[in-house]
């Protein structure tokens, strides 16, 4: 979230910032509960020093003799609406605190403005897409003639959007993920294998929670959240925690599996990997120093564009506009890999600069060698890969005209093969 004192003092500059990126809500009403706010504390401050004034000259009374039993009753009253007050200005800044938890990050200064996807900014491309001598096929063409993939006993077994990974298939998926894992970890990235259920907590810390409940699959008696990224459970590895500024930057990366509900993405890619309910992912997640976390940002995109790189698949990565960020995000580089099946590029990677706003939330603090205080670390995460999406990527990039699927060269010893046929 936000700093509240600093919303509270700019709140004119947050807006137009906010407005930047297509915030609808209104200030208003936190404008006068904080006017409310600032006189109940300045009333109180008030009274404390009439009381600590009288508290005096009653001391002075019962030392001379005098009765001071009727302005020691008006003391009394004064402390009780002290009181009163006190719990008025808790209630304010709890409603203030519960505003901000829906409001999302400012964007950096270097971010694009935009209204929506249209308008991201390509930055650079890597790899040329591959001239074919055949029409390519989609993925789910692919898998279906090469029975790696079962759509139609997944929805089945669990309903629309889920999938069977079988043979060649299921490999496949084991391979990258554990391509991804020792490439990520060989970069200095602590390897965990976090929960894949979570907290409340833990969901309000990363910003999932209270916004995007209606996306997130929850569990009740106890209540808990399935994850939809291990962005989730890693980042809070630290909540309500201090760190040490030489144990900075910290690094992991984790497998797990995904989990979301894709709300408002009916009709959208309801055919294949691209959107599921169930996915796997590798995620990259740092914990650094405020003046180092856009430098850790380009880093930390260029460790996710090393998988790309190593399977020999083409890609983009592209800035996002104000208008098309996420919610948490000060700024996103989104990464995307050419299917030729679509003709066109798609997300497989997502890398964000959060800043404070999910130490905040989260209370994941450091200490300065040798200073006292403390401060909020910066976030970021990125996927490591969206391991579905390769899957697609590599199907379509790597088709033969026989309908074989030629394996990168990469992935050749974890797969023990060189094409799935």
């Amino acid at each position: 979230m936000l700093d509240i004192k600093f919303v509270r003092d700019n709140v004119d500059a947050v807006a137009e910032a906010l407005a930047r990126r297509g915030f609808q809500g209104s200030f208003d009403e936190f404008l006068e509960s904080n006017r409310r706010r600032l006189a109940l504390l300045k009333e109180a401050e008030e009274l404390r020093n009439r009381r600590n004034t009288v508290s005096q000259e009653i001391g002075r009374m019962k030392r001379s003799g005098i009765d001071a039993s009727e302005i020691m009753a008006e003391m009394k009253s004064v402390g009780e609406r002290i009181r009163l007050i006190e719990e008025d200005i808790r209630i304010i800044e709890d409603k203030q605190s519960e505003f901000l938890l829906n409001v999302p990050n400012m964007p950096h200064r270097s971010v694009p403005v935009g209204r929506d996807e249209t308008e991201n900014v390509e930055i650079r491309r890597w790899g040329e897409p591959r001239r074919f001598d055949f029409e390519p096929l989609n993925h789910w063409d692919i898998a279906e003639r090469l029975d790696i993939i079962d759509f139609q006993r997944g929805a089945k077994i669990a309903g629309s959007r889920f999938a069977v990974m079988k043979g060649m298939g299921a490999r496949l998926e084991r391979a990258l993920m554990n391509l991804m894992l020792d490439e990520h970890t060989s970069r200095g990235y602590k390897e965990i294998f976090p929960p894949l259920m979570v907290n409340r907590a833990s969901m309000t810390g990363t910003g999932q929670l209270p916004k995007f409940e209606a996306e997130l699959f929850r569990v009740l008696d106890p209540e808990y959240y399935l994850i939809p990224t291990a962005e989730v459970p890693v980042t809070n590895l630290h909540r309500e925690e201090i760190l040490n500024e030489l144990d900075l930057p910290i690094y992991y990366t984790a497998y797990t599996p995904c989990f979301r509900r894709e709300a408002g993405s009916h009709g959208k890619d309801v055919r294949g990997l691209i959107r599921q309910h169930q996915f796997n992912k590798v995620e990259l997640v740092k914990f650094v120093r405020p003046e180092d976390s856009y430098n850790e940002l380009e880093g930390l995109t260029l460790d996710a564009e090393a998988i790309l790189q190593k399977l020999n698949l083409p890609y983009r990565v592209i800035v996002l506009c104000t208008g098309d960020m996420g919610f948490s995000a000060a700024k996103t580089y989104d990464i995307e890999v050419w299917l030729p099946g679509q003709d066109r590029y798609r997300e497989i990677s997502s890398c964000s600069n959060f800043e404070d706003f999910q130490s905040r939330r989260a209370d994941i603090r450091f200490r300065r060698d040798g200073k006292k205080g403390t401060e909020y670390v910066h976030t970021l995460n990125g996927s490591g890969l969206a391991i579905g999406r390769t899957v697609v990527a590599i199907l379509e990039n790597y088709q033969q005209a026989n309908g074989s699927v030629l394996l990168p060269e990469a992935l050749r010893p974890y797969m023990k093969a060189e094409v799935i046929e």
